[in-house]
């Protein structure tokens, strides 16, 4: 079973490929992955299996673990501290370049002064060094850090000895204390301003969190009775006024209003609710009082599944992250490599130490797994939250880049790319008037439960034909149904049932051809004669024809694939201007048509999750469409809150802007170091005599991380 934890300490991805070994590496673990992005861990673990082993594993490796890093506040402090001592000891130790008047007493104990403000910036940035020497399971970013301000404080503390003691090798210039304290102040701001992108990225979920109302008015002893929302129980009878949120899931029993969805379903539209309609926890009711039943409470509410969903997607990883989570793996052991290896080659070449300092410490400073690591998590933060807003449940990192990837999208007919309810499109009269062969054909249906009965009486419903009670009535397999009214028989159904009975329909047979030819099914009223057709189909959903058109601009495949016969397949596929219409599939055979198809590459299907489950899952992305309260199906990578088709462009278009920016973001973070680490290992000096300064590598290295969460941050303007 997976288990969800949140972890606390961690500072870039290095730390978090550290968890993930440790955990993975553990008897009973089957698969473990840590999200730096969203500070959580999901482990596969068997059920026997202690959570609070996987929590020892953590706390282990110096981090820890349950409730929300609440790590803010403290990153606050520890800037303010080294900003406060990080001023006066670079204006103490600059001070004498740049001719700076500084006190006597200062200009007299220079690096007794600098050694007494760095100290309280190194214990402001303490965590650097207890969690960068803990090399247990690999190296981190700390370590770096450590590494290059420990080397600069430590020759800094053996200069001023030096000084002290008056030896003449030693002098103000070996100082490199502003160094140390500097590049500290640098990156604690910088993971301060991180780790605030960080939870912008985020605040979907919060957003999502803070929907639901704090209270609801419970009707106990027909009397209203304002509780808090964790005491409404399923089953309590509800009132809700205008301007109020609906408090839980539930069902109208009294009244009717106008319900605004938006934040939950993202529909734009207030929908009208009257008695017996669903509505959904968190929206807002906008006119109109009624009382409803609570069918969903607490964690079964749709609200609540959502929130589950985005979480789900968030804390995932794409395939594309494996491949950034494995250069972060081994970044920190070669740029300690890298480091030493620029340092004394300048020193073998006859550089001062210092020189080979500057060096090293630069090279350590600037590099920065911390950029390769937040590259994809942060963008698939984002992308999920905007999707969650629009009413597109995203169930994994993972269907973003399958569904960046797809060439041929499949659609389901029946319910999806139309209504799945049959409708009379057309009546011709024969021997009696279109309203009489109407009110002739319902009184017959009236006693049917077939579907395409119900379609003629919703048709003469909305017409108000008055209908007759016919006699003798009699369903045929195959063929229609017969009865007596008025003392006259009649028939309703196929030309087999015409045949069987020697009425002549010769005249007819054009008309009948040609709309069996538009896919609809043809029922003929008839007594000794044709008394007139009625026609029924099931028709197209409104924009669906938007939707292929769109897809193809996409550069996408579009395939249909039914169980109708290939004349009514043809029919709606020509219609809708569809490439390729696969026609007579059982649902237990459409998983075998879409594997057909992914010989030619990946391939989505989209479907209504009825009947059409297991094709969903053989695809490379399964998208359940109008899915409403039941967003909790298995079966979809994607789910469609909204019963709108327009929403599978949406999808693919989020994908396409999601996978770009996670190129975008990779290419500045590695680009970044692969540009930055030679610049800092001096290769320009030969030819400029400019060195980096090891406080502007930090800078560098701040910004770095920071540049790629805002980047990622700029999903949520982008328009699908």
């Amino acid at each position: 079973m997976d288990r969800a934890i949140r972890i606390k300490g961690m500072h870039c991805a290095s730390c978090a490929g550290k968890i993930e070994k440790a955990l993975t590496a553990h008897r009973g673990v089957r698969a473990a992955q840590v999200n730096f992005a969203t500070s959580t861990a999901t482990v596969d673990a068997d059920n026997l299996l202690p959570l609070e082993d996987l929590h020892k594993i953590i706390i282990g490796l110096g981090y820890g673990v349950g409730g929300h890093d609440h790590k803010d506040n403290a990153l606050y402090r520890q800037v303010f501290v080294s900003v406060i001592f990080a001023m006066p000891l670079l204006v103490v130790a600059m001070g004498p370049h740049l001719g700076l008047p500084l006190p006597y007493v200062v200009g007299q104990n220079l690096a007794l002064v600098q050694l007494l403000l760095t100290i309280p910036i190194m214990l402001a940035g303490r965590q650097f060094y207890q969690n960068g020497f803990k090399l247990k399971k690999g190296a981190t970013m700390d370590t770096l850090v450590a590494l290059g301000t420990g080397a600069a404080f430590v020759y800094s503390l053996v200069a001023s000895v030096g000084i002290w003691m008056g030896l003449p090798s030693w002098g103000y210039g070996d100082l490199y204390y502003e160094t140390a304290g500097v590049l500290i102040m640098f990156i604690l701001l910088g993971r301060y301003l991180e780790s605030g992108a960080r939870r912008k990225t985020g605040g979907a979920i919060e957003k999502l969190m803070n929907l639901s109302p704090p209270v609801a008015i419970v009707l106990r002893n027909n009397k209203e009775v304002e509780v808090p929302l964790s005491e409404v129980a399923q089953g309590d009878t509800l009132r809700v006024k205008p301007g109020q949120k609906v408090p839980v899931d539930g069902v109208i029993l009294d009244g009717e209003s106008s319900v605004d969805e938006s934040m939950v379903t993202g529909e734009s539209m207030p929908r009208d609710k009257t008695k017996g309609d669903s509505v959904i926890g968190a929206t807002l009711n906008k006119q109109g009082a009624f009382t409803m039943k609570a069918t969903a409470v607490g964690k079964h509410t749709m609200l609540n599944h959502i929130i589950e969903l985005v979480e789900q997607a968030q804390n995932s990883k794409a395939p594309i992250q494996n491949h950034a989570d494995r250069v972060a793996s081994v970044f920190v052991p070669a740029i300690v490599v890298m480091a030493l290896t620029a340092a004394i080659i300048w020193y073998g070449f006859g550089q001062p130490f210092s020189f080979a300092l500057t060096i090293l410490i630069s090279v350590l400073i600037i590099a920065c797994p911390c950029a390769i690591g937040l590259a994809v998590p942060t963008a698939i933060v984002v992308a999920t939250g905007k999707g969650a807003e629009k009413g597109i449940l995203v169930k994994s990192a993972a269907a973003f880049q399958n569904m960046y990837q797809v060439r041929t999208v499949v659609f389901d007919k029946t319910g999806t790319l139309t209504t799945g309810k049959p409708e009379v499109t057309d009546i011709l009269p024969g021997a009696v008037k279109q309203a009489e062969v109407l009110r002739i054909a319902a009184s017959l249906e009236s006693q049917s439960e077939h579907p395409l009965a119900k379609a003629v009486m919703e048709k003469a419903r909305r017409s108000k034909v008055q209908t007759a009670v016919p006699k003798s009535f009699k369903a045929v397999t195959g063929k229609g149904v017969q009865a007596s009214m008025q003392g006259k028989q009649y028939v309703l159904g196929s030309v087999r049932m015409l045949k069987a009975r020697d009425i002549p329909y010769a005249e007819y047979k054009e008309k009948i051809a040609a709309l069996e030819d538009k896919g609809k099914t043809v029922m003929v009223l008839a007594s000794d004669k044709v008394l007139g057709i009625v026609a029924v189909a099931d028709t197209v959903r409104f924009r669906a024809a938007e939707v292929i058109d769109g897809l193809k601009e996409e550069g996408k495949k579009v395939v249909m694939i039914t169980g109708d016969n290939e004349r009514t397949g043809r029919a709606i596929g020509s219609q809708l201007k569809i490439d390729h219409v696969v026609t007579e599939v059982m649902p237990q055979d459409k998983a075998k048509a879409i594997q057909e198809l992914q010989k030619e590459g990946k391939v989505a299907m989209v479907g209504d999750g009825i009947n059409d489950a297991p094709a969903l899952t053989q695809a490379d992305v399964g998208i359940a469409v109008g899915s409403g309260t039941d967003i909790a199906r298995e079966s979809g990578d994607i789910v469609l809150v909204r019963d709108d088709l327009r929403d599978v462009v949406r999808a693919m278009r989020l994908s396409t802007k999601t996978m770009h920016k996670i190129g975008e973001n990779l290419l500045w973070a590695m680009g970044y170091n692969v540009l930055a680490i030679p610049v800092a290992a001096g290769v320009l000096y030969p030819f400029t005599g400019w060195l980096l300064n090891p406080m502007i590598a930090g800078a560098a290295m701040a910004l770095s991380s920071i540049s790629v969460v805002t980047s990622s941050l700029l999903l949520k303007r982008v328009k699908i």
